[in-house]
């Protein structure tokens, strides 16, 4: 039995050069990149080099540039470190973020008493920016935390008006762009975001290892101590290998984008096209024109499928999700599907399919032939 994997909007594999790179600085270039001798010398060279080309990828300062463990760790260190060290007042989100942003937001809230507001959202889940900018018309310290693209519904957000918008009432822009990074071109220097981030794994690389962008003389502090790694910025020792890992993948990533992304394209209009013929009465969540690699489908199946539909595809060798793999241990509904549909439709099966480069016509075949039998 072939399996199929189309939950990439978890995790991707790991393209093969990037195992090649890890293999090489495990074998070979084992030194801590604080010490002074030459194996050190050496860690510190394949780390700054690693900075360096994921700084050329987004058109940014090296220095600018933050190593951290993933997504989780730089929401939760820019969030907080705005609150407590740069004295934002007041933080405006959505409903539908990702949960290491809404949880820190509300672990926030609860510990310094900051005002939260959260934008209103149109019916197909994008933020209604005439709103945010309603919203932003108070005269207190504000951070913007505004996701690039949704993990569950692929809606995306225009980060260049937000980062305009914010400007225009100096507020802080952090956007987490752990689902865009390595697959859209983001120019920092024209988009006026102060802080994004990346997860590796996300971007056909390793997984525990990731970056901040935080933009030169925002004065973000360190959210935990220990020692002087990354500027003072993040103690703790750098996982040489794991960076340079992701710093080759995002530059294969970038390197083959276009051709990915039609490919990509291509087998996303494909399975819209087989469930629209096969399953007449299938809606999307969200839009269908959602990011490129991310649909959301709502299936006509009864309620009483709904908790059996994952189990009998991945019993089959299929993989896809109900949402984020950070709650799949959860039988609650998506709280992003939750923000955007019915009561009564929200309970109905819905799948979100993510796809990658390895995916082809062939697996959403197989797709298909196996929500027929459910």
């Amino acid at each position: 039995m072939k399996k199929i994997y189309l939950d990439n909007a978890s995790t991707t594999a790991i393209r093969p050069e990037v195992i090649q790179e890890m293999t090489k600085v495990l074998a070979e270039d084992y030194g801590n990149p604080s010490s002074t001798h030459s194996f050190g010398r050496n860690a510190k060279n394949i780390l700054e080099l690693s900075r360096k080309s994921i700084a050329k990828q987004l058109n940014v300062n090296a220095q600018e540039i933050v190593f951290t463990s993933g997504g989780t760790e730089a929401n939760n260190w820019i969030l907080r470190s705005a609150v407590k060290d740069l004295k934002v007042k007041r933080i405006i989100s959505s409903k539908i973020e990702h949960h290491a942003v809404l949880l820190a937001i509300t672990a926030l809230q609860r510990e310094f008493g900051i005002q939260v507001d959260y934008v209103n959202l149109l019916a197909n889940g994008e933020v209604d920016l005439t709103h945010l900018a309603d919203l932003l018309n108070q005269e207190v310290k504000t951070l913007v935390s505004l996701m690039h693209v949704n993990n569950e519904i692929g809606t995306v957000l225009d980060l260049e008006r937000v980062g305009v918008i914010c400007k225009q009432y100096n507020a802080l822009f952090h956007s987490d762009t752990v689902q865009s990074m390595g697959k859209i071109p983001l120019d920092l220097q024209t988009i006026p975001v102060d802080f994004v981030l990346a997860s590796a794994h996300k971007f056909h690389g390793p997984k525990g290892v990731g970056f901040a962008f935080v933009r030169k003389n925002t004065g973000l502090q360190p959210l935990f101590f220990g020692g002087e790694q990354e500027k003072g910025l993040r103690a703790g020792t750098e996982a040489i290998h794991q960076i340079a890992g992701m710093a080759k993948a995002l530059e294969l990533s970038y390197a083959h984008l276009e051709e990915e992304k039609n490919q990509i394209s291509e087998v996303k209009n494909y399975l819209i096209e087989q469930l629209g013929t096969t399953f007449p009465g299938v809606l999307f969540n969200g839009t269908k024109d959602s990011f490129y690699n991310i649909l959301n489908v709502l299936l006509p199946f009864s309620e009483e499928k709904t908790a059996m539909i994952l189990f009998h595809l991945d019993m089959r060798g299929i993989a896809v999700s109900r949402g984020s793999a950070c709650q799949s241990g959860s039988i609650k509904p998506s709280h992003v599907l939750a923000e955007i549909l019915s009561d009564d439709l929200v309970r109905k099966p819905s799948l979100r399919i993510s796809l990658s480069h390895y995916n082809t016509q062939e697996d959403i075949d197989g797709l298909i032939e196996a929500l027929k039998t459910v």
